[in-house]
């Protein structure tokens, strides 16, 4: 007998499995942004460029998106009326506030310290799961789980008896992407109960992307000499979203937020040896970075005990 997908796809190896896959997936978007500017000559002040890059990147994500999707199911992927504004506040967070605040910031912060902000998204969803929209309980082993987490992610930028060592344009516009995003997927639970998750994926990307590249050729951002290199690595960027969005949202139609999100540890630990060994970022991961991110997955794995034990 055929197994029930929904059934299949809730057991907890599964959603290891395929969360690992989208978090090496998302791991390696870290390095590969900074190595596009590069091939495309972007340089830190460059907002308009940056913004261009990520809107291609993201309008493609979401035709690659329904065109799999819809080759897939054998029908087309169209918006409903009543989907059309699920999709414009998921492209809100997910694409257009994110994504603003992620280009921006991670050309000014390395690509490991933005691994390690961006694992921030696992209790910032759970808070807003919780606190927000009550999906679910906020327990005291949560808390203290979010507590160890935001300590991993303070702790990675103190800079021996300087305190606390912020940017304010790179890691908290990363920091606010990772809010951002954090909104998004408890969006992407509520409406996914009554939408197709990869319809809602796939639009919401392109009417991201659409928007993020207007804006990026309003502040007169350009896409220059990036050759055969730079278009094959947006084009992998693009991919990375596709898949790695689509296979997301698939996960929390079927399952509790905490339950997904709190795979979510591997972002920033395939973040962080994705950016230590293509961009030469060595010197960050000492001794902080890895205690760092011992409490991030400390933090994760007593929230994840917590869920159990509900």
């Amino acid at each position: 007998m055929k197994e029930n997908p929904v059934t299949w796809i809730t057991r907890t190896w599964v959603v290891a499995a395929l969360a690992l896959f989208c978090s090496i997936l998302w791991g390696s978007a870290f390095a590969c942004v900074k190595i596009g500017y590069g091939l495309f000559s972007i340089s830190v002040s460059d907002s308009g460029s940056q913004l261009l890059f990520a809107g291609v990147r993201f309008f493609i994500a979401g035709i690659m998106t329904l065109l799999f999707g819809s080759v897939s199911q054998k029908r087309l992927l169209l918006p409903t009326k009543a989907a059309l504004p699920k999709i414009a506040v998921i492209s809100l967070f997910q694409t257009v506030l994110q994504y603003f605040f992620y280009y921006i910031g991670l050309a000014r912060t390395t690509g490991v310290k933005t691994a390690i902000i961006v694992g921030a998204n696992v209790f910032i969803a759970i808070l807003v799961s919780s606190l927000l929209y009550r999906l679910e309980k906020l327990t005291a082993a949560k808390v203290a789980g979010c507590a160890l987490g935001f300590g991993g992610i303070v702790l990675i930028n103190l800079s021996g008896l300087e305190g606390l060592k912020l940017d304010l344009f790179g890691d908290g516009f990363i920091f606010l992407s990772t809010c951002a995003y954090a909104f998004s997927s408890v969006y992407m639970k509520k409406y996914s109960a009554d939408e197709n998750p990869v319809m809602l994926s796939g639009w919401q990307f392109a009417v991201g992307g659409a928007v993020l590249a207007a804006a990026g050729l309003l502040m007169g951002g350009k896409l220059d000499g990036g050759g055969a290199a730079g278009w094959g690595m947006l084009m992998y960027l693009s991919f990375v979203s596709a898949a790695a969005y689509s296979v997301w949202a698939a996960l929390l139609k079927y399952n509790p937020v905490s339950k997904v999100t709190v795979f979510g540890f591997m972002n920033p630990v395939c973040g962080v040896i994705i950016s230590t060994l293509l961009l030469n970022e060595k010197g960050i991961f000492g001794i902080r970075g890895a205690v760092s991110l011992a409490l991030i997955c400390a933090g994760i794995y007593i929230v994840n005990r917590s869920g159990k034990r509900s």
